[in-house]
């Protein structure tokens, strides 16, 4: 699963926050491993404690938290969540065009060995929201460097803030298969018109399939509808 959680502040309740509602939409999917944006530790709008990792508590899973910026008294980032332990999780900082004056950003990683002694690397990341963005496109081919030198099998997912079609989507669909052709849209979330989340996959011996992707119609909990994919592990 990828889900911007937008700090677990429903849209239609500005000034609260609903932890319990992310919660649900992904135990609701039982999903087995999620890539999170948007996450807040530490704020003075959203309270104590690092919402991965309360959200991991009520869920019974495994996370790791990746710092993107300091903001608001706090810490602001991405986070993976796990059903299975995180062997190893690395943060990447992520480049910005030069006088871009726009937010930093980084990508999550976890090394994760599955039932049956696979290993894979799972990753969540949030590029630039800027309309028409420079510093999305020096991020998206940074992730890409990164990845490529992974010797395991790659999971991606996250808030890449384009549109299929766009140059950003077309260099990760260069390097990466996303689970989805007809992508459906993710925002806004009530009546959304444009796909922005997306699930990614690479494996050295062509070993994932693409068994099935949805956005689920979740209209509460967040500004973003998550999007689920079950990938299959070819043997």
């Amino acid at each position: 699963m990828s889900y911007n959680i937008h700090h677990a502040n429903p849209p239609s309740q500005p000034d609260s926050i609903d932890i319990d509602a992310i919660v649900r939409v992904i135990k609701d999917q039982d999903a087995d491993l999620v890539a999170l944006q948007e996450v807040d530790s530490g704020m003075e709008r959203s309270g104590e404690g690092n919402q991965a990792a309360l959200i991991a508590e009520k869920l019974n899973m495994y996370f790791y938290f990746s710092k993107a910026l300091n903001y608001n008294g706090g810490e602001y980032g991405n986070a993976i969540l796990s059903k299975f332990p995180i062997e190893e999780g690395s943060t990447y900082q992520l480049p910005n065009e030069p006088e871009a004056n726009t937010e930093d950003r980084v990508m999550s990683t976890g090394k994760i060995r599955l039932p049956g002694g696979n290993e894979i690397i799972f990753g969540s990341t949030h590029l630039d929201y800027k309309e028409n963005s420079p510093s999305r496109i020096r991020q998206i081919k940074r992730v890409l460097e990164i990845l490529k030198e992974m010797d395991q099998p790659v999971i991606l997912a996250g808030d890449f803030n384009d549109v299929p079609g766009s140059e950003t989507i077309d260099l990760l669909a260069s390097a990466f298969q996303l689970t989805c052709s007809n992508c459906p849209p993710t925002i806004p979330v009530i009546e959304p018109v444009k796909a922005i989340d997306f699930i990614a996959y690479n494996h050295p011996q062509q070993k994932f399939r693409t068994k099935a992707h949805k956005v689920i119609d979740e209209k509460y909990a967040s500004d973003h509808r998550p999007v689920f994919a079950l990938i299959e592990l070819l043997k």
